[in-house]
């Protein structure tokens, strides 16, 4: 039997994209406690991205991280610049705003019909910048 392990990797394009989201679409993230993370080797089939929420005791250890967005290298490398920001817009969807360590569900908040508007609007944004 081969076991394979996820390799995980600090991004920094996914950061740049978590960045340029937040500020286009007026998120207020403090987006130095959001890191972007690439990783590779997963089993998942269907999984492009993953929101991962720091539990309170990294916190309470003094830990600046509360949020990290995993996005699955084997897939994320082939896609355009427009999937990998509905991707991240997505992700960003899951931090409530109040940034207290939960995520949001996608049942009622994080829908396609949200993510490509607001994606509109970030091309928008950043057209008029």
């Amino acid at each position: 039997m081969i076991k394979i392990s996820i390799k995980y990797f600090k991004d920094e394009e996914v950061s740049k994209l978590i960045n340029s989201i937040n500020k286009y679409l007026g998120f207020n993230f403090p987006t130095e406690r959001i890191i972007g993370i690439k990783s590779y080797g997963s089993k998942s089939k269907k999984i492009l991205a993953r929101c991962w929420a720091m539990s309170k005791i990294f916190k309470l250890a003094g830990l600046e991280i509360h949020y990290a967005i995993e996005v699955i290298g084997e897939r994320w490398d082939n896609l355009s610049l427009d999937e990998k920001e509905k991707i991240i817009i997505h992700e960003l969807l899951h931090i409530p705003f109040s940034f207290g360590g939960g995520l949001k569900p996608h049942k009622g908040w994080v829908t396609n019909k949200r993510v490509n508007k607001l994606w509109l609007e970030y091309k928008k944004s950043k057209l008029r910048s």
